[in-house]
């Protein structure tokens, strides 16, 4: 690990300015502070936000969710408005790493989370994400946990994060508060950025940014959710494939479908195809098949991902049906 200074603010603007200067922000660091013990990431300046006053989970005026982004994972996960109301957010938590480190990691250090591609984590592999310009060694090397959606020539590696897959799927914002205290906010779509040509820039903050809160919009009820993660083990490991499954269904018709999948993209990634097919029609196990037929579309396989392809489609099938009812 190399040699960094650390500041411990007690107010957001102690935290703008020390961001504004080149700090990093850290709380739970339960990402983070791994990456610089690998010399993967090398902050000069740390800045321990963990006491800023951005623990709440609310609900909107206009009927959403609004979770700060300091609540940990594991205060998401048990709080009975986000249990009832998008258990899709609360399953998608509890299948997140371990206990320990649920107790430990903020909503917004989750999302903020870097890939595990094994390319990015050995500095002395090529790896455009962690050195512009080296290359990619996932696209020759061994790469079947890797992305078949989303990719470019330039990195092929998938965000790890559970929650930012259920985020997708309810189509969240962000809020974000910048130096000049200027707040603005962003579709979680368009927070995450894909890869193009620089993938070693993963998110659309700005300089000196802080995350404040994530916010899930109000959803016409009922409304059904739920998160299936399909992995090589049970526990502690991430998602080969995954599925957040939204479904308001009035009269025996389904009036809204949100549906985004994981472990298959360099970002969560949404399926609006799949939600065209479903909205209008009736819930059925032929639904729910045709619909996940059209899950993998576009996807890009490498040498020993191809699997990924038709995993994902049975697990987004699998996932309606769970959610929707079999019929």
């Amino acid at each position: 690990m190399h040699p960094f200074a650390f500041t411990k603010v007690s107010s957001t603007r102690e935290a703008l300015n020390a961001g504004r200067n080149g700090g990093r922000y850290i709380a739970g660091g339960t990402t983070l502070v791994d990456l610089m013990r690998e010399t993967v990431e090398r902050p000069a300046a740390l800045v321990d936000i963990s006491d800023l006053p951005l623990r709440g989970i609310t609900v909107t005026e206009r009927g959403g969710l609004r979770i700060g982004a300091l609540v940990r994972m594991a205060e998401a996960a048990a709080n009975s408005r986000v249990h009832t109301t998008y258990p899709v957010i609360s399953q998608a938590l509890e299948l997140s790493a371990s206990a320990q480190l649920r107790n430990m990691a903020t909503i917004g250090g989750n999302i903020m989370q870097r890939t595990r591609c094994t390319y990015f984590r050995d500095v002395t592999a090529a790896c455009n994400k962690r050195a512009p310009g080296s290359g990619c060694a996932a696209l020759e090397g061994v790469n079947r946990t890797h992305a078949i959606l989303g990719t470019s020539d330039a990195c092929v590696a998938t965000h790890p994060s559970d929650v930012a897959v259920a985020f997708a799927a309810l189509e969240a914002k962000v809020h974000l508060l910048g130096p000049d205290r200027r707040e603005r906010t962003v579709d979680f779509a368009d927070f995450l950025l894909r890869p193009g040509s620089t993938p070693s820039r993963e998110q659309a903050l700005r300089a000196g940014e802080l995350i404040t809160a994530v916010e899930i919009p109000a959803h016409p009820r009922p409304l059904r959710s739920g998160y299936l993660k399909v992995r090589d083990r049970q526990s502690y490991e991430f998602a080969l494939t995954s599925a957040a499954v939204a479904l308001h269904v009035r009269g025996g018709v389904i009036r809204e479908a949100k549906v985004a999948a994981g472990g298959v993209g360099t970002v969560p990634w949404k399926l609006p195809a799949v939600e065209r097919h479903l909205v209008g029609e009736r819930p059925s196990d032929a639904l729910w098949a045709a619909a996940a037929e059209r899950a993998a579309e576009g996807a890009r396989p490498l040498e020993h991902n191809r699997f990924k392809v038709d995993l994902l489609t049975r697990t987004v099938e699998r996932q309606l049906r769970i959610v929707g009812g079999a019929k």
